[in-house]
C-alpha cells in the first residue's frame, strides 16, 4: 500500500545504454523536476486564487431582531443590491434560523447574488425569552409568517419564492394560499405535510407533546443543561447527537435549545401540528397550484416518507418532485455538505423556474 506519493524518477532514466552519457540522464531528470515544480506551483496558485474568489463571493448572513405583530422575531438575511426576486425561507420545528446559516449563504451564492434571501424564525424559538413564557400554537406561527410578508414584503415589486423545511413546507403552502399572485414558486424540503401513521417516532413525539406534564418535564430536563458552561455543553453535543454536525449547528443547539421557553414552544407547536396534520393534504389546492410546487424528499425520512412522494405524484402530477440520494437526511442544515447540496438543488429549481417564466 502506498502511503506517500511516488517521487522515484521513471525507470527508463536508469536504463540508458552503457555508452550513453550519465550527465545527459541527470540533465533530463533536472529538466523534468523543474517542469513538475512549475506545474505544481501554477496549480497551487490557481487553487489559491479560486479559493480567494469563492471567499470573496460568499457573503455572510446578517442577523437582526424585529417585531412582527408585536412578537420579537429572529431574522437572518442577505440583501442583494438589485434583486430580481426574494427568497423567503421558513424553518421547521425547532424553528431556530441560525441552524440554517450555511444553507442561506450557499443559496445566495448559487443564485449568483440575484436574489435577496430572508429567513424568519418561529416565535419564541429564541435564545432569549422575549415573550415571558407564552406558548404559541401552530396556527399562530402560520399567521406570524403571513404578517411578516404584509409588514416587510408586500410593497416589494419583484416576485417572492417560498422555501420551507419540514413543517415549514406546510406553512409555505398556507402562505401561497394567501398570496397566490405574489408568490411564483413554493419549494418544500423534506416536507412534513401529513402524519405518518406508520412512524413509531412520530407516535412517541405526539404523545410527549400532547401531555403538558411530560412536555414541561422534558423541557425542564433539557434546560437544566444550562448549568453547564458553554464549552462543556458544546463538547457534550459534539460527542452525542451532533457528532457529525457543523460548528454552526452545535452552537445553535447550545444557545437556543437549552432554553426552557424554547423547548416548551417546540413541543406546544408540535402538539397543534399533529392535530392539524391528522387530515390529508388539501389535494384540490395542490392540484390548482401544481405548476408552482416542488418538493425534495429523503430516502429514509419518517417526516416526509416516500409514500407521500408517491401520493403527490398521483394527486398533483404536475408538481416537481425529487429524491435526495446523497445521504444528507432530514436535518440537512446540521452539516456543511448537506447545506451546500440542498442549496444547490434549490438554486437549480429556481433558475429553471425563471427560465420557464421568461
Amino acid at each position: 500500500m502506498r502511503l506517500l506519493p511516488s517521487v522515484t524518477p521513471p525507470l527508463r532514466y536508469f536504463l540508458l545504454p552503457i555508452g550513453g552519457s550519465i550527465l545527459q540522464a541527470s540533465s533530463s531528470l533536472i529538466l523534468v523536476s523543474r517542469r513538475r515544480y512549475r506545474l505544481n506551483r501554477v496549480t497551487a496558485e490557481m487553487e489559491e486564487n479560486q479559493d480567494k474568489l469563492m471567499n470573496e463571493a460568499k457573503r455572510p448572513v446578517n442577523s437582526r431582531l424585529c417585531r412582527v405583530s408585536g412578537w420579537m422575531t429572529e431574522i437572518m438575511e442577505i440583501q442583494a443590491e438589485n434583486p430580481t426576486f426574494y427568497v423567503l425561507f421558513i424553518p421547521g420545528n425547532p424553528g431556530v434560523v441560525s441552524f440554517y446559516k450555511e444553507f442561506l449563504e450557499s443559496l445566495y451564492e448559487f443564485l449568483d447574488g440575484n436574489a435577496s434571501v430572508i429567513a424568519i424564525g418561529q416565535i419564541s424559538h429564541t435564545s432569549k425569552d422575549w415573550e415571558s413564557g407564552r406558548l404559541f400554537s401552530f396556527q399562530e406561527q402560520i399567521d406570524h409568517k403571513i404578517d411578516f410578508i404584509r409588514q416587510e414584503l408586500e410593497s416589494v415589486k419583484v416576485p417572492i419564492i417560498l422555501v420551507g423545511h419540514s413543517i415549514g413546507s406546510y406553512i409555505s403552502l398556507e402562505i401561497l394560499r394567501k398570496y397566490s399572485e405574489k408568490v411564483v414558486y413554493c419549494i418544500g424540503l423534506y416536507p412534513f405535510l401529513t402524519l405518518n401513521q406508520q412512524s413509531t417516532k412520530q407516535s412517541l413525539i405526539g404523545k410527549l407533546a400532547a401531555s403538558s406534564v411530560l412536555s414541561a418535564t422534558a423541557s425542564f430536563l433539557i434546560a437544566s443543561l444550562r448549568l453547564l458552561p458553554m464549552s462543556a455543553a458544546r463538547l457534550l453535543v459534539s460527542n452525542s447527537i451532533g457528532a457529525s454536525w457543523s460548528d454552526t449547528a452545535v452552537q445553535a443547539t447550545c444557545t437556543h435549545l437549552r432554553q426552557y421557553h424554547t423547548m416548551r414552544n417546540v413541543l406546544f407547536m408540535a402538539k397543534s401540528e399533529f392535530r392539524e396534520l391528522a387530515a390529508e393534504p388539501d389535494w384540490d389546492f395542490m392540484r390548482e397550484n401544481q405548476s408552482k410546487l416542488a418538493f425534495l424528499f429523503g430516502i429514509d425520512d419518517h417526516w416526509g416518507p416516500l409514500q407521500l412522494f408517491e401520493e403527490i405524484s398521483k394527486q398533483a402530477p404536475g408538481t416537481s418532485l425529487a429524491i435526495e440520494r446523497e445521504g444528507h437526511m432530514h436535518g440537512f442544515c446540521c452539516t456543511v455538505a448537506g447545506s451546500a447540496w440542498v442549496a444547490q438543488h434549490v438554486a437549480t429549481l429556481i433558475k429553471n423556474r425563471f427560465s420557464q417564466l421568461q
